[in-house]
């Protein structure tokens, strides 16, 4: 190819692209590039051309730039290329199978890349009805194929946006829909819609939770593969904006398996510059779509890499015997731009403390209990009827002696209607013929019927009915020779209430911002907003409980500046870990001698004495922070109760006559707990009526009245039950006498619970948060050997850069970081990570940046958020082994990790309320040796969470908080002495012996085998070898 005058004719690039297209700013930063390199001419076809001219009639080129758009006649296209034989930079006929996502699947299986589990609904026609289809409240089946609720639903019409994710009912149920950005939102939420689509064709897949980040991956041939990780639309639809009104992304570096998806995606589909979605869940990654010709956005480096890739793939394909070195320098560096940084429209984090130069934040650790709830609430009768017993065989699967449990809402309706027909019409008055009995359960069951009616729907997880047989007959089996047993009486325990308030969720909403503004010294708001990419790694973990798990989601909304309702943050974002925050088991037998001790204390008529040698350290006698009067305060809270009783009784007799009259529950402001997941003024017309929070109208809260009154203290028996102490004073915030009696109680009764004395308290408490301290070892040990492993490198790296270093060094060294990670973690010895079920490098995504292109101090290191929301009893149990661990035998002579005068504020607290947290945060200082225990450096900090006191006041904020029903948060109180150190190794060593060790943490639930998940075999290999369409020898299109 030389030109007359014997210069190098310049090959011709034909840029046949629909002109919007064409017009892209990364597009014209690549080809201008191109062009500056001198050896190509760029012709441009325009949309008149490639819509109205004959393709004999189009500019005849050397290579040909190709991809379909809306309005773009792909057809044409091919037709020109099969005329003119150009290079295909992108291959045409293959563009056909990106409409139909159908097609990607199937060629992504073909190829051996990983998709995620999916199944395929075809329709003739809209509304088309398919026997191997079935769809139930929280599932849907194909071919027999179950896909549970959170799953997606995809047109299987690749221009077909509208992509939708449904919630299970446990998490308030609900779809999300996705779409192409419409100015700042990429997502809706719609709590009602809980029905998948029926007029068209879809591919129902596995909802896979990815930390509420998606990776986009952008290639530019088979060898290269640029990434970024941008926040998901799952999560709240609200896109993320820099101030230049552009989306916020972040570079992240691939695995090398990800590089070889890549590469297989580009290769498979005949596409050199392919864009496609990456998610990354649980140590793997699966491609969910494929996007075709895609460039990247705002990238100065990617457009100097695509360019210079792009050169080579021309050349070798046009001009072989040319260099397709790339020169040392580019010839558009000259005068160009300055790469703008991305200035984030939110502001920046406050600081806690000071802290040196030196000295970096590494981990945050919070321990967090739930927000505020409405009271918790059982009843228990046992019912004969026939319906009721029906109805527990049906869900038990007819065996007589099982008990049933009853959650989902199809369950709870078939209850309700048997209720419904069984509660009498009218109430009988005691002075008739009915024996008390029979109108207790008559009470009871009308109780049953009104908790159910709550709401006009069942949405999610505060109420769920146990049913236990109790006495069974032997019948004989209908239609068949012999007996069967059948059951006659069983026990109906109904739970509900606990549910999370409008107060709670604020709460909850308002300590995750406190979190974000001033838990991460120096970092700005977008970066923790995206907190998967390059320095926050953040995971959060919630017990069953539903106001547990709301709080949770709450609190995310609040720290990552989220928008929206609950049901999808939570979904997205919270990891439920029972095991682990739930329950008491472990210590149930030492937690019931403690309160039959405490018992005995309380109901003696003796006066408490609180010395016993330990004036300076009053929190080492049995039974501290008993008031001395318990018993006289006893007796005054039965006479209390009785009166409030009392006083509901006749509201709730008001509120049976309005009932009576209208024959619906529509007197009452009726509650959607649905859309109270996501907002938090839900309640403010229930109070301006006058009635209480949350959906309990004044019959249901006599019931509870009374049964706390009859708990409280048997008349027949003469006996005070001072369990129900704590549930009293949890139901009277705001009834001024009453509640100044119990908390008098409670603040002595709650703590010593947990433990009569300091020894007792550790027992109890190493057994219920025996599990979480072990995980908190592990968080602390996967961060240290994090950060010390990037400092090796940093180390070896710092030597290197003395020396000129060549684009392939660079690479190496990102590469090494990786694979040192990897081993260096999985050689460990004491084999904290790979035994950690939720912290295996395996199975926890990283996304680390890619410091290439990005201008980031310290890109490498990471900042590790673990977050776990729990009940009361686990944050009094950690807070005993944190203050009392040195009074175990193996520890004597140690200091308490405490120090004295927050041991001294511990005491006086008495109650940790509603979002009282534990914060551990470790920090790193980088110029102590990596050898030096002072290298890492632990601060605590306790929050006694919701504070009565501003309520005690007689000015505005205590008006304004009466009004909006909520109580502000404390903040946090130091537990050591300010100047003192406590290091990592020593903590350690002080949790250690009351710590599930790392190796009994069960292994990662990641198969077995998953490196060879990704290898392909000979003949695969072999296949793509041939397929692939820019090999010099293989290509039609190559000369």
């Amino acid at each position: 190819m030389v030109a007359e005058g014997g210069e190098e004719e310049k090959i011709k690039i034909g840029v046949c692209v629909m002109e919007k297209k064409l017009l892209s700013a990364p597009m014209g930063q690549i080809l201008e590039r191109l062009q500056a390199f001198g050896e190509f001419e760029v012709i441009h076809f325009g949309d008149k051309v490639i819509l109205e001219d004959a393709i004999e009639n189009w500019p005849i080129c050397d290579c040909l730039i190709a991809f379909y758009s809306s309005g773009y006649p792909l057809e044409k296209a091919e037709a020109y290329a099969t005329l003119r034989k150009p290079f295909l930079v992108n291959e045409l006929e293959p563009q056909h199978l990106l409409h139909d996502r159908r097609k990607v699947y199937e060629r992504l299986e073909m190829f051996g890349i990983p998709v995620p589990r999916y199944a395929l609904v075809n329709r003739e026609f809209p509304y088309q009805e398919l026997g191997y289809f079935i769809e139930e409240e929280d599932f849907v089946e194909v071919h027999g194929s179950r896909f549970w609720k959170p799953f997606v639903e995809k047109p299987v019409d690749g221009d077909d946006h509208s992509i939708m994710i449904y919630y299970p009912s446990s998490a308030g149920g609900g779809m999300k829909e996705l779409f192409r950005k419409v100015g700042n939102r990429s997502s809706e939420f719609n709590p009602e819609v809980r029905r998948v689509r029926r007029e068209g064709s879809y591919i129902y897949e596995e909802f896979m939770p990815t930390g509420g980040t998606d990776v986009k991956v952008y290639t530019v041939g088979p060898e290269y593969a640029h990434a970024e990780a941008r926040k998901s639309p799952v999560v709240d639809g609200v896109v993320m904006r820099n101030l230049d009104g552009k989306e916020v992304r972040y570079p992240v570096l691939l695995t090398p398996n990800e590089k070889q998806m890549a590469r297989d995606v580009c290769i498979a589909f005949s596409q050199a510059v392919c864009g496609f979605d990456l998610l990354r869940c649980e140590g793997r990654s699966y491609v969910c779509d494929v996007n075709g010709w895609s460039f990247v956005k705002n990238s100065y480096k990617y457009y100097d890499d695509a360019a210079c890739v792009l050169r080579k793939l021309l050349l070798d394909a046009k001009a072989p015997h040319l260099s397709s070195t790339i020169p040392p320098t580019l010839p558009w560096k000259v005068n160009e731009p300055v790469q703008p940084s991305e200035g984030l429209t939110r502001q920046g984090s406050g600081i806690i403390g000071t802290f040196g130069q030196s000295e970096e934040l590494r981990c945050v650790i919070a321990i967090i209990r739930h927000g505020d709830r409405t009271p918790k609430q059982k009843v228990k009768l046992k019912v004969t009827e026939e319906k009721l017993l029906n109805l527990m065989l049906k869900y038990n699967g007819g065996r007589p002696r099982s008990e049933t449990k009853l959650k989902s809402a199809v369950q709870l309706q078939d209850l309700l209607d048997a209720t419904r027909i069984l509660v009498p019409r009218t109430r009988p008055g005691r002075e008739s013929d009915s024996e008390a009995e029979d109108f207790e359960h008559a009470e009871k069951l009308r109780q049953v019927k009104a908790v159910l009616e709550e709401g006009g729907h069942f949405s999610g997880i505060y109420r769920k009915v146990q049913l236990k047989p109790l006495k069974w007959v032997k019948v004989l089996k209908s239609n068949v020779e012999g007996e069967e047993e059948r059951p006659v009486e069983a026990l109906m325990v109904l739970k509900y209430g606990g549910v999370l308030t409008h107060a709670g969720r604020k709460q909850a909403e308002e300590l995750g911002r406190y979190f974000r503004n001033n838990m991460y010294p120096g970092e700005g708001t977008g970066l923790l907003r995206l907190h998967s990419t390059y320095r926050h790694d953040l995971k959060i973990y919630s017990s069953d409980e539903g106001r547990v798990q709301m709080s949770a989601a709450a609190f995310a909304k609040g720290l990552l500046d989220l928008e929206g309702q609950l049901t999808p943050i939570l979904v997205s974002l919270v990891s439920k870990d029972s095991s682990m925050l739930d329950g008491l088991d472990n210590a149930s037998i030492e937690m019931e001698e403690a309160k039959a001790r405490l018992n005995g204390i309380i109901t003696s008529v003796a006066k408490i004495v609180n010395s016993n040698g330990y004036s300076e350290c009053p929190w080492m006698t049995d039974g501290a922070g008993l008031p001395s009067n318990a018993s006289e305060l006893l007796r005054n809270l039965v006479k209390l109760t009785k009166k409030v009783t009392e006083q509901v009784r006749l509201l709730a007799m008001d509120e049976d006559e309005e009932l009576t009259e209208t024959s619906s529950y529509d007197v009452i402001p009726p509650y959607d707990q649905a859309k109270a997941l996501g907002k938090t003024n839900i309640d403010i017309d229930r109070i301006a009526a006058g009635l209480p929070c949350g959906s309990e109208g004044f019959l249901l809260m006599y019931a509870r009245w009374k049964k706390l009154e009859r708990d409280l203290y048997n008349e027949r028996k003469e006996r005070f039950d001072i369990t129900q102490i704590p549930d009293i004073y949890d139901s009277c915030k705001g009834l001024d006498e009453l509640f100044k009696v119990a908390q008098l109680l409670a603040d002595g009764v709650i703590p010593n619970e947990y433990g009569i004395n300091p020894k007792q308290k550790l027992k109890i408490g190493s057994k219920i948060a025996r599990r979480l301290l072990g995980k908190i070892l592990i968080d602390l040990r996967n961060t240290l050997e994090e950060a010390i492993s990037v400092a090796e490198l940093k180390c070896n790296h710092d030597h290197q850069s003395a020396s000129k270093k060549t684009d392939k060094e660079d690479t190496d060294y990102q590469s090494k970081l990786f694979i040192k990670n990897e081993d260096m973690r999985r050689t460990s010895t004491t084999s904290e990570i790979s035994m950690d079920q939720d912290d295996d490098d395996d199975k926890e995504t990283k996304y680390r940046l890619d410091p290439k292109y990005a201008n980031v101090r310290t890109p490498d290191r990471h900042v590790r958020t673990r977050l776990y929301f729990t009940s009361e009893s686990h944050i009094h149990s950690l807070m005993n082994v944190l203050r009392y661990c040195n009074l175990d035998e193996s520890l004597q002579g140690e200091e308490s990790l405490v120090c004295h005068s927050a041991l001294e504020r511990l005491y006086k607290t008495k109650e940790l309320d509603y979002m009282s947290n534990i914060v551990l945060r470790m920090f790193e200082n980088t110029e102590v040796a990596l050898e030096d225990p002072k290298r890492f450096r632990i601060e605590m900090t306790f929050s006694r969470g919701a504070d009565l006191s501003p309520l005690e006041k007689d000015d505005s904020e205590a008006i304004s908080l009466h009004q909006e029903h909520t109580l502000p948060i404390m903040g946090p109180e130091r537990l050591q002495e300010v100047g003192s150190y406590l290091t990592l190794e020593k903590m350690e060593m002080m949790f250690r012996p009351f710590a599930m060790p790392a190796e009994d943490f069960p292994p990662p639930s990641t198969p077995a085998g998953f490196s060879g998940y990704f290898s392909k075999s000979a003949a695969v290999l072999e296949r793509l070898v041939n397929l692939w369409p820019f090999h010099k020898h293989g290509s039609a299109n190559g000369k």
